[in-house]
């Protein structure tokens, strides 16, 4: 079990790592596109924790994450 365990934790520090590289590349996106890019990183950051790191709950978590940040920054406006 804790080669498990050490294996989940190791996914989330790589998740955290390319979610950190993605933001630095931010600079020339609207608004928009930032908040959309930012709610896929915490969706599937979500999704992997939710589902024990499962490859289909990181994506799933990913993209409604991505959609959540799209649409929450039309209502700002």
């Amino acid at each position: 079990m804790q080669g498990n365990h050490t294996m989940t934790r190791a996914a989330g520090a790589v998740v955290l790592i390319i979610a950190a590289v993605c933001l630095a590349a931010c600079a020339g996106m609207t608004q928009q596109e930032k908040s959309t890019a930012i709610g896929a990183g915490i969706g599937a950051i979500g999704g992997s924790v939710l589902t024990g790191g499962s490859t289909t709950g990181t994506i799933g978590g990913a993209a409604i994450g991505g959609v959540i940040g799209h649409e929450i920054d039309k209502t700002k406006k």
